[in-house]
């Protein structure tokens, strides 16, 4: 049986939480002021092959709030999946984990966020839906503009 005879497969193994970090480096006094912290987000994401057809899939996002000048909590969470996909054409796979997968593993991230940082006491952040889609296209042409710059700059070194 060829290849091309195969059907394209793609099934969630397992979500699973990877990391969570929080800091609170001002508590006790921060819970005294009075403003309300700035919110700051961070959002990275990645994938990587872990076995043939079998692949992890990484968002991470990190959260800082500050009032004043003082950081109130950072938070750091990083979700992952473990997917199997095989037999998709080559062009597709990029895409499919740079942007179908973070679409499955982000809202368990965005809600284990805001538990971490309701049960440290603060009001809940809940962060907004993110398009993964222009997310990966921002990030692509980025690293275009970065490997077009490179060679200038080597030129002149």
């Amino acid at each position: 049986m060829s290849d091309e005879n195969l059907q394209p497969v793609f099934q969630i193994q397992r979500v699973y939480l990877k990391d969570m970090s929080l800091e609170q480096p001002n508590s006790p006094a921060i819970f005294l002021e009075q403003e309300a912290p700035s919110i700051e987000v961070s959002l990275d994401v990645g994938a990587e092959a872990i076995a043939d057809g079998i692949y992890e899939s990484t968002v991470t996002i990190t959260v800082t709030a500050k009032v004043k000048d003082k950081v109130a909590f950072l938070v750091e969470g990083k979700q992952a999946g473990i997917f199997e996909a095989r037999n998709i054409p080559a062009d597709q796979m990029d895409p499919l984990l740079g942007i179908g997968c973070p679409n499955i593993v982000y809202p368990y991230l965005r809600g284990n966020i805001a538990d971490i940082i309701t049960r440290a006491g603060f009001p809940p952040v809940h962060l907004a839906e993110i398009n993964f889609e222009v997310f990966y296209q921002q990030r692509r042409q980025a690293l275009a503009d970065a490997a077009a710059a490179a060679p200038a700059a080597n030129a002149t070194n």
